[in-house]
């Protein structure tokens, strides 16, 4: 095969998704032939060199695994942590394959969480070019009005850039009632910040569908393997995600420039 870039070799192997791999060459953690890798963009062969992560040496997975995972509260999704903290690897009992998560979803909160050793339909799951939907169920300390449900819908401005058009609906109506939000960008703590913006604290948060991927009757905890009819399904949803997104780009009108004739006249008759 020809040389690749060493963070995406990394991550085909299913050593870690490929913005961690990046992560893991600047802290020096992977050699080539003996050497520590520290620049970005190199390359490497990984049928002819000797790659280690950590010290190990790295190897083709002998088999693609792709497993569906209810992430509980209070559970970080990282291989490690820092902290000491419970993570998202310490459900997997049983699982032989190495795999990682592909996204993630914070420490409070749960749901659909997918993880794999296949790095190339990760990195598509979460590339922002793939615009593969993700579905929310989010309980909040109030009711929005029409026109804040509208604003959520069109995209709001946080943290100095608008969030992409996204779905809204009231799922359950009481004192604190349950939203289903669906979004086509993954921004950290996005959904909290869009309620936040609208003056309301988000309580529980559950992500229940990545794609056409539901989360079904897992318990928080409990994990499946995805069959391959479902992997396929996933494929072709992210496939039909861009392509949609692409084609509704295309069809937007762009915004009218202003005359260049007018400029002209006005700064003439400020001379």
């Amino acid at each position: 095969m020809p040389e690749e870039r060493l963070q995406k070799i990394l991550s085909r192997a299913g050593a870690a998704s490929r913005r961690k791999a990046e992560q893991m060459i600047l802290e020096g953690r992977v050699a080539v032939n003996g050497a520590v890798v520290i620049e970005m963009g190199s390359k490497a062969d990984l049928d002819r060199d000797h790659i280690r992560v950590d010290g190990k040496l790295l190897r083709r997975p002998k088999q693609l695994a792709y497993i569906a995972l209810h992430k509980p509260n209070n559970c970080v999704t990282t291989v490690t942590d820092p902290e000491g903290r419970p993570t998202v690897m310490d459900l997997l009992r049983g699982v032989k394959e190495r795999v990682y998560p592909v996204g993630r979803l914070d420490y409070h909160s749960e749901g659909l969480l997918l993880l794999t050793n296949d790095g190339d339909l990760a990195n598509a799951i979460t590339s922002a070019a793939t615009h593969l939907p993700k579905t929310y169920l989010v309980k909040i300390n109030g009711t929005l009005t029409a026109e804040q449900e509208q604003a959520f819908r069109d995209g709001l401005p946080i943290e100095g850039r608008r969030t992409a058009p996204a779905g809204l609906r009231l799922a359950h109506r009481a004192a604190n009632p349950w939203y289903e939000v669906r979004l086509f960008e993954g921004r950290k703590n996005q959904i909290r910040l869009m309620f936040k913006h609208s003056g309301r604290l988000v309580e529980k948060l559950k992500r229940v569908k990545i794609g056409p991927l539901d989360l079904g009757s897992l318990k928080p905890g409990e994990f499946r393997y995805l069959s391959l009819a479902e992997v396929e399904q996933l494929r072709k949803a992210m496939k039909h995600s861009a392509v949609k997104h692409a084609a509704t780009v295309k069809h937007v009108s762009p915004r009218p420039r202003k005359s260049t004739k007018a400029v002209t006249a006005v700064s003439a008759s400020r001379r």
